[in-house]
């Protein structure tokens, strides 16, 4: 075999239009499918190979950054096509990645890079693993391929030197020497110069992209575990629904409801918070901002926390002034913060404690006060407690019910309000107190602001044709009796194809389609109804476990109207309904509304 490895020796051409090459051998053709979808991405020219002697041919006519070899194959195994590539003096320092679909022992791993490996991937593939792995490897080949480049370069340049020295010796050899001694030093210095930048700017790219690797790693997994939490939640919120409208329901039955409600909301919550904390940091949260009631805030902050201060037994007094007071802010997440430091308040003080919430106003600003004779905060612990995934009391009789993340969305988004939030606690077991201070909407302000909102019509009970798509079943079933018992004509599908076959068929005024869903997912479902002259008229509403900003584009390139994040709230698509015109000749301009 070594002696046909140097018959077909020659000149190996490097890759056209500075691509490289990379050598994927594996006897399988579907694995070799596999390796060239993932490493697609790189840009690079993928050359297959089936069998150790295919690849040592391709070997001897063309030039390769890195070599993916399959260990098991016939005829000519992993470890011998290893050997054979790095006993010929040009693939010496090819880089070769051994892949292999059983477990190998430390022998077979000492064997293999006596072959020459440089690395495993083991069976089944992980994309991000291989592919990160070859692109070091291949931007490894092109540093050292444009260094060989400036060698050759820098070598010429000393010839044609020597040369024009030779030719000048006669006349100025004592000039000469002194210059090439001068020369000598600075070629010394620029290499040495060169070395360091090119080390410098290696670390500074493994650096960059390490950090953009993890920074993306976070936001998939975020993502990710929405979007699993999210889809199991929706039909388990739709069933609480369901039985709220069981009719002569027995005490225990309403207490288990309760019960579930309550676990139900603190979830949702956790996924939420979690979301919020990625967007904050990001500087992705927009806050829509109008006039608001401090009164009314507390009342709605007080509203969300109420099930979880009566279950611990708490007694909550809240003091708020008569007079009006009014902020200019986002009342979703006003009513966060405040429902925040009342949970966290709930959280941290033993059954049956006392909370006080305080209001009053100071100067321009008004002051929000949430007290509590509470486990308390500890003095190394104080600094710190506005900080990501700072949690108290972490005995092991206390359950833990958070992330230790809703005291840094409060700092957050009390900044972004242009306000701010201290704690205070003397110390352990006797109690904290966390103070709010917001910006008062000065009079002129709030004269502009009420100027501004425009009247709301009560939601339209209009009886409406409904299609309701979703992979999960429960979910779907749950959603369609829900919306069955509001009065609405209700179409299901379990598909992609299904749904684009009831589409046309039904023609519903009002499509909710799940994204994630087999053989055709919602975004090119929404696409094709598009394409359609019957569909440009629909409703068309994305209901999914997806919700970052990147999810809402996506969508709403794809022709969605509006994107909703499971579980559903039937709140939520009521006002959606209501704007829909009583007679189908109107719905046209009404979607155009929406779509704006």
């Amino acid at each position: 075999m070594a002696a046909s490895l140097d018959q077909l020796d020659g000149a190996a051409a490097p890759a056209a239009g500075g691509r490289v090459n990379i050598l994927l051998v594996d006897d399988q053709p579907a694995r070799l499918l596999t390796y060239e979808s993932i490493l697609a991405e790189l840009g690079q020219n993928l050359v297959p190979a089936r069998s150790g002697v295919e690849a040592l041919e391709k070997l001897m006519r063309d030039e390769f950054a890195v070599v993916l070899l399959d260990i098991s194959m016939p005829e000519m195994d992993g470890f011998e096509t290893a050997r054979l590539i790095h006993e010929h003096p040009r693939f010496e320092k090819t880089p070769i990645i051994f892949v292999t679909g059983v477990h190998i022992s430390e022998l077979d791993r000492l064997k293999g890079y006596k072959a020459g490996a440089v690395d495993y991937v083991s069976i089944p593939v992980v994309p991000e693993i291989l592919r990160g792995k070859v692109a070091v490897l291949v931007e490894l080949y092109c540093k050292r391929r444009e260094l060989r480049e400036l060698n050759e370069s820098l070598a010429r340049t000393n010839e044609r030197l020597a040369r024009a020295n030779s030719d000048l010796q006669l006349e100025k050899t004592r000039q000469l020497e002194t210059l090439n001694a001068a020369l000598r030093r600075s070629n010394d210095e620029l290499a040495r110069a060169n070395r360091n930048l090119h080390s410098e700017v290696i670390e500074r790219a493994r650096i960059e992209h390490a950090l953009k690797e993890a920074d993306r790693h976070k936001d998939e997994f975020l993502a990710m575990l929405a979007h699993e939490l999210r889809n199991p939640l929706a039909p388990i919120h739709n069933a609480v629904q369901l039985m709220r409208a069981l009719p002569d329901a027995g005490a225990q039955h309403v207490r288990l409801r309760e019960m579930v409600e309550r676990q139900l909301r603190h979830l949702t919550r956790l996924v939420d918070d979690l979301l919020d904390v990625s967007r904050i940091t990001r500087g992705k949260i927009k806050l829509t901002r109008e006039p608001l009631e401090v009164a009314n805030l507390i009342a709605r902050a007080v509203e969300t926390v109420e099930p979880l201060i009566r279950e611990n037994g708490h007694t909550l007094e809240t003091d708020v002034p008569p007079q009006p007071l009014r902020l200019f802010g986002d009342p979703l997440r006003l009513t966060q913060i405040v429902g925040n430091l009342l949970s966290n308040a709930a959280k941290y003080t033993d059954p049956g404690g006392r909370i006080q919430l305080v209001v009053q106003p100071v100067g321009s600003e008004v002051e929000i006060r949430v007290r509590d004779n509470g486990v308390g905060i500890p003095p190394d612990l104080l600094p710190k407690i506005f900080e990501l995934f700072t949690q108290l009391d972490r005995r092991l009789d206390r359950p833990q019910s958070g992330l230790g993340i809703g005291l840094a969305l409060v700092q957050r988004l009390a900044e972004m309000h242009g306000g701010s939030v201290r704690a205070h606690s003397d110390g352990e077991g006797r109690g904290s107190e966390f103070v709010i201070r917001l910006p008062l909407v000065q009079e002129e302000n709030e004269r502009k602001a009420s100027s501004a909102e425009a009247p709301r019509s009560p939601p339209s009970l209009v009886s409406r044709r409904i299609l309701v798509a979703d992979d999960n079943a429960d979910a779907m079933e749950s959603l369609a009796t829900l919306l069955e018992l509001e009065g609405h004509q209700v179409i299901r599908a379990t598909n992609g194809p299904l749904a684009l076959e009831a589409a046309e068929q039904h023609l519903p005024e009002v499509i909710l389609l799940d994204i994630g869903m087999p053989q055709l997912d919602g975004y090119e479902v929404a696409r094709r109804i598009r394409e359609q002259p019957w569909g440009t008229q629909m409703l068309l509403v994305a209901l999914t476990g997806w919700g970052q900003d990147s999810d809402r584009r996506r969508s709403r390139d794809a022709g969605f109207d509006c994107h909703l994040v499971k579980p559903l709230n039937l709140e939520e698509l009521t006002p959606l309904l209501s704007r829909l015109p009583g007679g189908t000749e109107a719905l046209e301009t009404a979607l155009t509304d929406l779509r704006r």
